[in-house]
């Protein structure tokens, strides 16, 4: 059996069910998560003791909005659609990736899964399959450099691609020109305090080898395969890192269905979970099953 099979099982009235988006359950989980910022951003910045594990902290709950995002480009997270599409703009810009951008080379992503000649994720770098690779891999320097470079690029000039139609390129530009504005209006604070250097910048940085591994586990060793029960990977995990990551850990599930949302993920893993092929019990152990046939290189 593969994913489609598995979903043919579900009744018409349970696969409706599963698809019910909710605004009030997606604003919810957005007000615990911006809550989670906002108690450990007044931890940096008052100092309190331990302050320097917050900045980690910080900076793994900033990274995360990257989840956010990921469920924006599908429309799931809310009932409203200006709401959603506010979301995925305001966590783009924290994270610095352009939420239009992200959606075509996204959904690209759902259309091509794991397949090495078209999927843009694999096409964008290969998996680090070395010691050296993966220490850069995970450091998250080289996403920090794509991504500055992304939206330099669209700002003066997007570059076509095959999920890119031409249509979307002059809105591509005038997105990444409002970002660049925005980050200039940002860096003009820096005249009177570095408050966004601690609560931004620098936990952005901490933050990022979190998101890097967790992505890892995503896709990473599954076969290139179409069915989406074989080429992605649900992790098992605790209910702290699935409210971080807006349940994505429940991945196999959500690209088996990207149209439910993500407080259903869930009620749909009950119904997949005895069809799964690829799964970790945790982060831990698919990293170090992950690492474990490197070599030095």
């Amino acid at each position: 059996m593969d994913h489609r099979d598995v979903l043919q099982q579900l009744s018409p009235d349970a696969r409706a069910a599963l698809q019910t988006r909710s605004t009030a359950a997606g604003l919810w989980h957005l007000a615990g998560h911006l809550g989670a910022l906002g108690a450990t951003g007044i931890w940096i910045a008052q100092a309190l003791p331990g302050w320097p594990l917050a900045l980690v902290l910080h900076g793994i709950l900033l990274v995360f909005l990257f989840t956010l995002q990921h469920e924006c480009t599908h429309g799931t997270p809310f009932a409203a659609p200006w709401l959603t599409r506010l979301a995925g703009h305001g966590a783009g810009l924290v994270i610095v990736q352009p939420f239009t951008w992200f959606r075509y080379f996204h959904l690209a992503h759902h259309k091509h899964t794991n397949d090495p000649a078209h999927d843009p994720e694999l096409l964008s770098g290969a998996k680090p399959e070395g010691w050296r690779a993966w220490l850069w891999h995970v450091s998250g320097l080289p996403t920090w450099a794509a991504a500055a470079r992304l939206v330099l690029q669209n700002a003066i000039a997007p570059q076509p691609a095959p999920y890119l139609p031409k249509a979307v390129l002059p809105r591509l530009r005038t997105e990444a020109r409002v970002m660049l504005m925005a980050y200039a209006a940002a860096g003009l604070t820096f005249i009177w305090t570095p408050a966004l250097f601690w609560l931004w910048l620098l936990p952005m940085m901490l933050g990022q080898p979190a998101l890097r591994l967790y992505l890892l586990a995503e896709h990473g060793r599954c076969p290139p395969v179409a069915n989406m029960l074989e080429n992605t990977r649900t992790t098992f995990t605790n209910r702290i890192v699935r409210f971080v990551a807006w349940n994505m850990p429940y991945h196999a599930e959500h690209h088996s269905a990207p149209n439910v949302p993500f407080h259903k993920l869930p009620d749909l893993h009950r119904h997949m979970a005895p069809h799964l092929r690829s799964t970790s019990p945790g982060y831990t152990d698919f990293t170090k099953t992950y690492v474990s046939g490197f070599t030095r290189g």
